[in-house]
């Protein structure tokens, strides 16, 4: 499976290469044409700024708000589409009144006006054209002057006389027209290396820029805690009943019925041996089954493989129960905290289970690797596609588990597949190697 993936990707070659280029350069045109609307709207908020403190700006500043922010909006999803740098957005800006009487304006103007994110979208108004949008427009020059001196200045050096030069070349010859047409090609292609590197660095600019404020920042903080510290309450509370009732239905009332079966194998051991053997037989068994409910019980609040082994190991374990065909590649360089070893663990085996009910597939591919601060498991199999999180508690649970270590889950699966799935959760690395890192199938 790894491998059809492989080849898939080298399939496209240097066309491949090419074509994303020429994408990343398409975009930073989008960019640099953009920076005149930003130009634009920035001014006109600085203008209607200005007309505050005669009247004339409180009505009309509730819509240049708007503009402005449905602007940098645009430029958050750009950033999260092109590059998958995600911007927090600030709070929405306070809401307008339908029926537009001056006072309602100037009871809302206030609001905005004390709203950090209108600030931080103006900052980043009259920044952006001077240091986003130039930074774009480096490789797109090099591009365009590129294609020029490849394109164009070999049917035109002639007209343009002995003063033409391109860049440092004097083309005034068949000679230099074609050292300039080489100088063009080679900066074409350095224009379309350089674009995606652009677009990163533009991404990370905006995103010091056009983040929520910190304050705004926190208070989500809050918010978040609190809804995990309660989601985290309720798993616990319904693992505990679910630990109650496998013991109340399952080795309990096993061990009962072993007590029960003794006390009448005791009472038949003088006047019927034989019956009181063939209950003991019975003890035997029911003893047998209590054993491996209790095992059961245990390997489903903490597996001993992920205890002894690690969670490479314990996943590898995991591949080898599962009817499908599941490859396992992990890269792990030492252990993790056991509380996020477990809930990866268990992310995946709630993964396994849904792509061999709902996905019809055969296959299953599983990556674990620790990058950065953070574990990342990716889960793809070849079913048919089509998983909704919102049609299932399974997906749902495990965003839940993954919430509490400030972890996420992100899906991707079209009809028609393949589905990925991709666990991170922020951690750190900090004991030895005890698991293997070689994949199995």
């Amino acid at each position: 499976m790894a491998g059809a993936t492989g080849d898939g990707r080298t399939g496209a070659g240097g066309r491949g290469t090419v074509g994303r280029g020429w994408v990343a350069v398409g975009r930073c045109q989008v960019l640099s044409l953009a920076a005149f609307a930003v130009i634009a709207v920035g001014g006109l908020v600085v203008g209607v700024l200005l007309l505050l403190p005669v009247g004339a700006g409180f009505p009309l500043l509730p819509p240049a708000a708007l503009a402005l922010r449905r602007l940098s909006d645009r430029y958050r999803s750009w950033t999260l589409r092109w590059t998958g740098t995600r911007i927090s957005p600030p709070d929405p800006l306070a809401p307008g009144n339908p029926g537009g009487r001056t006072g309602n304006h100037r009871r809302r103007a206030p609001r905005i006006l004390g709203d950090d994110g209108f600030w931080h979208d103006l900052r980043w108004a009259w920044l952006e054209p001077w240091t986003g949008a130039l930074l774009v427009a480096f490789p797109l020059a090099l591009v365009h002057y590129g294609l020029f001196g490849a394109l164009v200045q070999p049917f035109v050096w002639r007209l343009l006389g002995d003063g033409n030069w391109y860049a440092f070349i004097p083309v005034r010859s068949t000679a230099t027209m074609l050292a300039a047409l080489l100088l063009g090609l080679v900066f074409t292609v350095a224009g379309l290396r350089l674009a995606a590197t652009a677009l990163r660095w533009h991404a990370r600019w905006s995103r010091r820029l056009l983040s929520a404020p910190y304050r705004t920042e926190l208070e989500r903080r809050i918010e978040h805690l609190t809804d995990t510290r309660a989601d985290a309450l309720d798993t616990q509370f319904a693992e505990l009943r679910r630990i109650e009732r496998d013991l109340h239905d399952g080795a309990q009332a096993r061990l009962v019925a072993l007590g029960m079966t003794l006390d009448r194998a005791t009472l038949l051991l003088d006047t019927d041996p034989p019956a009181a053997r063939a209950l003991l037989d019975d003890v035997r068994a029911t003893s047998s089954r209590a054993l491996k409910d209790l095992r059961d019980l245990v390997h489903g609040i903490h597996p001993p493989v992920l205890a002894d082994r690690g969670l490479g190991d314990a996943v590898r374990s995991l591949a080898l129960d599962s009817v499908l065909d599941v490859l396992v590649e992990a890269q792990l360089p030492g252990r993790l905290q056991a509380p996020v070893e477990s809930a990866a663990y268990f992310a995946v085996s709630e993964l396994l289970a849904n792509a061999a009910k709902h996905s019809g597939a055969r296959q299953v591919h599983i990556r674990i690797e620790h990058t950065g601060p953070a574990l990342r498991v990716t889960v793809t199999d070849d079913g048919h596609g089509g998983a909704d999180p919102s049609r299932g508690s399974g997906l749902h649970g495990v965003r839940r588990r993954l919430s509490t270590f400030d972890g996420s889950l992100a899906l991707h699966s079209p009809p028609g597949g393949p589905t990925t799935a991709t666990l991170e959760i922020p951690c750190a690395s900090s004991s030895p190697k005890t698991s293997s890192c070689s994949g199995t199938g």
